[in-house]
């Protein structure tokens, strides 16, 4: 009995700009508190009736505001309620401000899966954390069609689980490619699990 499994990314936020000093709380709201821009709202509502996501089962999101935004469209279409766990955030880079973060963190943190700094995560510290949290959800609905709403760098080093992943270039799986890289608002990769919650297919839809 296979269990599918939709990673969504966050449709498209409200961008804020604060002038040039950056402080604690705009790194917090640009991160977390961010809603959806009506663009976005558009966008997630067209996405979630997608023929794809007819008969979901169970809709999951992170506990940002954007994600539950996005989320909150296909639940509805499916008569569900969101569940929201912390477990599936965004990598926390661990600053106050965007000074700190170095000119090269995105890249060092992609090639060195244990390298962070501040109070932030590792790219396997993320990887992890979602990982335990996405087979917990699995064993308690094994057989159904789960979506789960959340970002582009944490879905990314969790799709490092199983698959070879390129900086900037094409994604695979068992070596064939799935994915060419290039993220977008409401990016969906579907997964089938067998009962042994080992992944035997993946693609980008």
């Amino acid at each position: 009995m296979n269990t599918t499994i939709y990673l969504v990314r966050h449709s498209e936020p409200f961008k804020i700009h604060r002038g040039i000093e950056e402080v604690e709380e705009d790194i917090l709201f640009a991160n977390i508190k961010a809603p959806l821009s009506i663009n976005g709202e558009k966008l997630a509502e067209i996405k979630s009736q997608n023929k794809e996501f007819e008969n979901i089962d169970v809709v999951w999101s992170s506990d940002y505001v954007r994600t539950m935004s996005t989320a909150k469209y296909f639940a509805y279409r499916n008569n569900l309620k969101v569940n929201i766990s912390d477990k599936f955030g965004e990598r926390k880079h661990g600053i106050s401000s965007w000074n700190e973060l170095p000119c090269d963190f995105e890249t060092h943190q992609f090639i060195d899966e244990n390298y962070k700094i501040g109070s932030g995560e590792s790219q396997k510290e993320v990887r992890e954390r979602i990982y335990n949290k996405l087979i917990n959800v699995i064993e308690d609905n094994k057989g159904k069609r789960i979506l789960i709403v959340g970002h582009s760098t944490a879905t990314a080093y969790l799709l490092g689980k199983w698959c070879e992943i390129s900086y900037d270039g094409d994604y695979k799986f068992n070596n064939q490619v799935f994915f060419d890289g290039k993220w977008d608002y409401l990016e969906t990769f579907k997964l089938t699990f067998d009962d042994k919650n080992n992944l035997i297919d993946i693609k980008n839809i």
